[in-house]
């Protein structure tokens, strides 16, 4: 049965993460932790430990949040705060506007990233006027992640009173991509050139980067 709706991840899926703007997001991470929490810690020594958080935990604040005692909410508002007012390394694709505008489908967005940032992402990218209304944070249905179970996409498919069933979930992240497809979604990962090695079970397509994707859509939902 082919999918019906299109559910956009939005970082790293519909721009760009450059190796720059990791950077920044990796630097934010740190200064939230030595600026708000007030962890005895240089910058450098703050970084490495984003560094390893997200190697470990697909999260640079998971172990801040572990160590030190911070509430997870907390440690998302600190860093989407800084996040929103970091947003110039983002180059958008070109002509995605367009493009996406010619699927004949709805499309929504599903993201990590505050519902602010998202915002702020999206007046960034030239995306705004085409998703206003219809992009979703995590922090709306009371979470902070997308891959740590199935029912937070539960709970947004019922906030756009779709089946997962009926959902094509994009991701670059095979750890989102697992829990999305627990959920019922067809999954898609955004590859971004790397190779497709874990959760593979939980994948049903691959493409290599936005253009393919693109292709792929196009010819899912014959348009």
């Amino acid at each position: 049965m082919t999918s019906k709706i299109i559910v956009w991840d939005l970082d790293n899926t519909l721009y760009r993460e450059t190796p720059e703007f990791h950077d920044l997001m990796d630097t934010i991470t740190a200064e939230a932790a030595i600026e708000d929490f007030h962890l005895p810690m240089d910058l450098q020594t703050a970084k490495e430990i984003v560094t390893e958080s997200y190697r470990t935990y697909r999260d640079g604040g998971e172990i801040f949040i572990k160590k030190y005692g911070i509430s997870p909410k907390e440690m998302f508002d600190a860093y989407h705060k800084r996040k929103e007012d970091n947003l110039a390394p983002i180059k958008p694709y070109d002509g995605l506007a367009e493009k996406i505008s010619e699927l004949k489908c709805p499309q929504y967005i599903f993201s990590t990233s505050s519902h602010n940032a998202c915002e702020a992402i999206l007046k960034h990218i030239g995306l705004y006027d085409f998703f206003a209304g219809r992009f979703y944070s995590v922090e709306e249905f009371a979470a902070y992640k997308k891959n740590e179970s199935a029912d937070v996409y539960l709970k947004f498919c019922q906030a756009i009173n779709a089946s997962p069933e009926d959902c094509l979930f994009i991701d670059d992240s095979y750890s989102n991509l697992e829990c999305a497809k627990k959920a019922g979604m067809t999954t898609v990962r955004l590859c971004h050139g790397k190779q497709n090695n874990k959760s593979t079970e939980y994948i049903d397509y691959a493409v290599d980067n936005i253009d393919d994707c693109l292709s792929f859509l196009f010819e899912y939902f014959k348009c």
